[in-house]
């Protein structure tokens, strides 16, 4: 665990976490595959009842983010990034580990995911108890032109 990792949630827009997860996803989305949202797609969806961004930090370094939406007692989890110099070291697991704590204390009871196939981050969800539903062929198009194909995970958190 990285020393000094603190969380904050934020259930409302706000404006100086949407900057941070804004520096985390300009660096942690290549570009190839355009899977980044922009400020005013993030902005949006913060407006949405239901929805909250985790931040991970040191001090004022943002080092990832999740973004999570719920309905009633499902939820999804929307987007996890964790900028590149900070990889590999527990960051995504961590807020994904606790995304899912506060998802269990609003009384949800599972949560979705979709994801690049070719994502690094599948081992991650697999790894934490997601199983997969099934897979969308050329889900994506990457900015190149080139279809991606989307899997869609599923955690039943009442076990």
């Amino acid at each position: 665990m990285i020393p000094g990792l603190a969380l904050d949630i934020y259930e409302e827009a706000d404006r100086n976490a949407m900057s941070d997860a804004m520096d985390v996803m300009v660096a942690a989305f290549d570009p190839i595959y355009g899977e980044a949202w922009t400020l005013p797609q993030l902005a949006g969806v913060m407006m949405m009842p239901g929805t909250w961004l985790t931040i991970a930090h040191v001090d004022a370094t943002p080092l990832g983010f999740a973004l999570v939406r719920s309905v009633l007692d499902e939820c999804e989890l929307l987007l996890l990034a964790v900028a590149p110099l900070w990889r590999g070291r527990g960051v995504g697991e961590t807020l994904l580990r606790d995304s899912l704590v506060t998802a269990r204390r609003k009384s949800i009871i599972s949560m979705n995911l979709e994801v690049r196939a070719t994502n690094n981050a599948v081992r991650l969800y697999e790894k934490t108890g997601f199983e997969y539903v099934h897979r969308r062929p050329g889900y994506y198009r990457g900015n190149d032109g080139q279809l991606y194909d989307a899997l869609s995970f599923r955690l039943d958190m009442r076990m």
